[in-house]
């Protein structure tokens, strides 16, 4: 089966393959513990199969996958400043893609996205925050977001831990290793920026931009 990691824990789970042919682009993120104590208004939801077009049927959608016009027109809420990012593979593993955008008082300062053939969500969310980190100067002084718990924990909790002792934890092998750790070096040298969590699909403006980059090498137009 499908091996995924908990975006709140970090344990890895499995989903029988027919659950995930049958909800084409969903990517769980919970394990069963985390997933049972999601609320009703946050719980993870299979994306159900759309068309063309983008309607879903038979439900709401959470991947829309619109394009970067498409997302300004529709999205005005959220923080107007910050660097945004996000990841996704689709299915994952599979292809996928990131997208990462500075913005200050509403105006984009810079925007960056990027395609890989075959990877997994959590490498695109630790790709893009490491574009992200990248795009910085050493003296910046601003939030970077993201939808992913398990990269905010990861950095600000857990990788000192490993570090500590040789990069090594418990209950197995680090995945992602060498995002990880070039992840928290380039987060030490902006001491003044925060990682910070934002909630993925809930109407924030530029976390719906960071997405839209993340997700633009599935359509035509940008």
């Amino acid at each position: 089966m499908p091996s995924f990691q908990c975006s709140v824990c970090g344990a890895d789970f499995e989903i029988p393959q027919a659950a995930i042919d049958k909800y084409p682009g969903w990517q769980p993120k919970y394990c069963r513990e985390h997933s049972q104590k999601q609320t009703k208004t946050t719980q993870e939801k299979p994306a159900r199969s759309t068309s063309a077009g983008g309607a879903s049927r038979g439900g709401s959608l959470r991947e829309e996958n619109l394009t970067l016009a498409e997302v300004l027109a529709k999205y005005r809420d959220g923080p107007g400043s910050g660097v945004f990012t996000d990841g996704s593979a689709v299915p994952n593993p599979g292809p996928g893609g990131w997208g990462v955008v500075w913005v200050e008082a509403g105006d984009i300062q810079s925007e960056k996205h990027g395609h890989d053939p075959h990877t997994t969500n959590n490498r695109m969310e630790l790709r893009a925050l490491i574009e992200a980190f990248k795009m910085l100067p050493e003296d910046a002084a601003i939030d970077v977001l993201t939808d992913s718990r398990l990269c905010v924990n990861t950095i600000t909790a857990w990788a000192p831990g490993w570090e500590r002792k040789g990069w090594k934890k418990k209950s197995g092998p680090i995945k992602n290793l060498e995002l990880v750790q070039e992840l928290l070096a380039l987060y030490r040298t902006r001491p003044s920026c925060k990682l910070v969590w934002i909630a993925a699909h809930s109407g924030n403006r530029w976390n719906e931009y960071a997405d839209s980059l993340a997700t633009a090498w599935m359509r035509a137009e940008l």
